[in-house]
């Protein structure tokens, strides 16, 4: 979720013939009416669907299935790792197949559409699994489909607002994370079954996507593109040249690292509360929509604050910096925190650099991108970076968490710590990107 702020402006001299004759690229001082509360919506919808098992209803549907605590654990952390790498993949995928995609209803829409439509039964199917194994397979489907579908939605961005308009719009829309973690939450509260805690959130996802879809005035290429998709476009999708373009690539490390301080670590959290507070599954359930709440809040203020403040003082860095500093801060909070007050609290701190961080990240990304021919793409290639840290994370946390009960620190308090390392290394070399200030 990119290269020189030339490219980024998407000055016609430097686009292809086939996109010149495109009245929906931003040659408007504003996005296209309608447009920023249509993508709102859509991603809301689909982190509803998506970030609500990540944080409460997959973990418990995994200890459903298992026979003990270790192995929901284990068989949780292989589940999300294996998923997150499907959705490592299929984002940029997509997103490089919807900018050569020269269909009549545009380049963007038929991806979400069936998108969408495909993580809806693959989360039925996750409802009704009795196995880990099927769990698995319909969760790499999810992650794969829904993944595209933000890929695609995200390319709308360069599309349709100008470089200067990018901010206010990644504030607006960055609240759509914290709003689909908490809708999640809420509706979780009222779903007693397996089945209804997936499938709910995904029809949701389902209508507010299909409203983005058939209102959005996307993109329509003006002929077909003349070179074959081949093999070596499909590894080209997850690669670049992190010597000819610095920048995108100290871009996609420290949203890495950021992300897994916010995204990875936070997977555990049902686990993390029922073992250090021996609470019941209902109220775990309840703590997280508290937790959330707090997050939310203090997401809806640093979001919109952070993203119009960086268009007003023309930078990106400092913003990111102090919201990954915020965000560790919270995060060593929550690692000693010795009471469920304290747990809400941290949360509340997490989500207050986050919201400044999903504020400023887009902007500053779409300012670096290398090709404006290759926008979603370029996206995707960046989106792998929120993506990679919900697999690497998954897939060590078994082992920090064992060794830390070990020691006098215990498991779920040394996680944490290492989360806050993590984002504390993201927030200091966001610095190493020269051409944003």
């Amino acid at each position: 979720m990119t290269e020189s702020s030339t490219a980024a402006e998407l000055q016609p001299g430097a686009l292809p013939e086939t996109l010149l004759a495109d009245p929906a690229l931003p040659s408007a001082a504003k996005a296209p009416r309608g447009y920023i509360a249509g993508l709102a919506i859509s991603n809301f919808g689909l982190y509803l669907a998506l970030l609500t098992p990540v944080m409460v209803s997959l973990a418990f549907k995994v200890e459903h299935i298992t026979s003990s605590p270790a192995e929901a654990t284990s068989q949780l952390g292989m589940i999300m790792g294996v998923g997150a790498l499907f959705a490592l993949v299929c984002n940029p995928l997509v997103g490089r197949l919807s900018d050569r995609t020269a269909s009549r209803f545009g380049m963007r829409r038929p991806w979400m559409l069936g998108g969408v439509l495909v993580g809806l039964a693959a989360f039925v199917l996750i409802g009704v699994a009795t196995s880990t194994w099927i769990v698995l397979i319909a969760w790499c489907i999810v992650q794969a489909s829904l993944n595209g579908v933000l890929a695609a939605s995200t390319a709308t961005v360069p599309d349709q607002v100008p470089v200067n308009g990018r901010g206010k719009v990644s504030g607006i829309v960055g609240l759509t994370t914290p709003l689909g973690i908490l809708g999640g939450s809420f509706l979780v509260n009222f779903l007693a079954d397996d089945v209804s805690r997936f499938v709910v959130p995904a029809v949701i996802a389902v209508v507010l996507v299909l409203v983005f879809v058939f209102t959005l005035k996307d993109r329509v290429l003006a002929q077909k593109p003349a070179e074959r998709y081949g093999v070596k476009d499909f590894f080209g999708s997850f690669v670049f040249n992190p010597v000819k373009h610095k920048d995108f690539g100290w871009t996609w490390l420290t949203k890495f690292l950021i992300f897994f301080g916010y995204a990875g670590i936070a997977t555990f959290l049902p686990f993390y509360l029922t073992e250090k507070f021996h609470l019941s599954e209902a109220d775990a359930i309840g703590t997280i929509l508290l937790a959330n709440l707090a997050s939310m809040l203090a997401m809806a203020v640093s979001g919109p604050l952070g993203g119009i403040l960086s268009d007003r003082v023309g930078k990106r860095r400092p913003f990111v910096t102090a919201a990954g500093l915020i965000m560790v801060v919270g995060l060593v909070v929550l690692a000693f925190a010795p009471s469920i007050g304290i747990v809400v609290v941290a949360q509340a701190i997490i989500g207050f650099g986050a919201g400044s961080f999903l504020s400023v990240d887009t902007a500053l990304a779409t300012q670096v991108l290398p090709n404006p021919a290759d926008t979603a793409k370029d996206l995707g290639v960046l989106n792998i970076a929120n993506a990679l840290p919900q697999s690497v994370a998954p897939a060590i946390a078994p082992a920090v968490i064992a060794f830390g009960a070990t020691t006098a620190l215990g498991g779920y308090t040394l996680w944490y710590l290492f989360g806050a390392l993590v984002a504390l290394s993201g927030a200091v070399l966001v610095y190493k990107i020269k051409g944003i200030k």
